[in-house]
């Protein structure tokens, strides 16, 4: 039994292959909660650590959304999860760890930034030079693979925790790609990504600027950090707290967005970090050097 047969079964239809949202581990349907006319399959299933998760409105717990999605009571969602074994308790898959079976690697064809490259970073308003230096990114090239996925013509951004490369993320220079974002494989990662948070931890100070994205990193500088995405997750909150005293929180002025960044202060503030959230218009990545840098000198006033 699986969560692809228990679709099957009730006529759930599903992200076909050759679909950009069809991806390995993954079983992606219409949101629920969020599709309307626009079904999207935004709403994935991760087979190997049985969540939820939807690209456009964030994480859902398991038995709720089966009930919503299946038309059914929690009692049958529960009953269900069991009989098609989809679903594991945070308990349960501590009893049997996941083991990272493949050594971390970056994809091949990887190499220094080429004139491609620089020019995509130049047209979003940066300096090819000073990525390279201040963050370590490289390049891909046409025939860019890693475990059958195509990386082909995309910046490919190290993810360093404790000054060890841990995994890595990769953003289409093209614009002409399904998918402008791909991670390295999850088998593959040192640590996941989602239970660190980017940035060059040696400059940190007791201040720290909250973001989504690395792009946003990039542009406020050294005193800003990613939870790459508005997911954050309880590790990073941890995270969070334990490093910085004072948290500014910046993410895009998407409602949804807002929404996270005040619940990300409220569980900051509840720990102990003075935090609040400051809201601009569009998302800080967009923002010129010069606006960014005014920005980042009225927070650390």
């Amino acid at each position: 039994m699986s969560i692809q047969q228990l679709y099957q079964d009730f006529n759930i239809e599903t992200a076909s292959e050759g679909h950009k949202h069809n991806r390995p581990g993954w079983a992606n349907v219409a949101c629920p909660f969020c599709s309307g006319d626009n079904p999207g399959y935004h709403l994935g299933f991760n087979e190997d650590d049985t969540y939820y998760f939807c690209w456009r409105c964030g994480s859902h717990q398991v038995i709720p959304t089966l009930s919503k999605l299946l038309g059914i009571s929690y009692d049958e969602s529960r009953r269900l999860s069991k009989e098609y074994d989809i679903y594991r308790t945070t308990k349960e898959r501590k009893i049997s760890p996941q083991i990272r079976l493949k050594t971390h690697r970056l994809p091949s064809d990887t190499g220094k930034m080429k004139k491609n490259h620089r020019q995509y970073l130049e047209k979003r308003g940066f300096d090819p030079e000073k990525i390279e230096k201040d963050w370590g990114v490289l390049g891909t090239g046409p025939v860019s693979q890693l475990d059958k996925i195509n990386y082909k013509h995309r910046l490919l951004i190290p993810i360093y925790w404790n000054k060890q490369r841990v995994s890595f993320q990769t953003r289409d220079i093209t614009n002409r790609q399904s998918l402008r974002y791909i991670s390295c494989p999850k088998n593959r990662e040192l640590i996941f990504h989602k239970h660190i948070i980017y940035g060059r931890q040696e400059k940190w100070t007791e201040a720290g600027i909250c973001v989504e994205g690395v792009f946003d990193v990039w542009r406020l500088g050294f005193p800003a950090f990613a939870t790459f995405g508005i997911e954050y997750t309880e590790v990073q909150v941890r995270i969070i707290a334990h490093a910085f005293k004072r948290v500014t929180v910046i993410f895009d002025d998407e409602p949804q967005a807002q929404r996270q960044a005040q619940k990300l202060v409220a569980e900051l503030k509840f720990r102990g970090v003075d935090a609040w959230n400051v809201k601009i218009k569009g998302d800080p990545g967009k923002l010129s050097q010069c606006e960014a840098e005014e920005l980042v000198k009225s927070i650390s006033k």
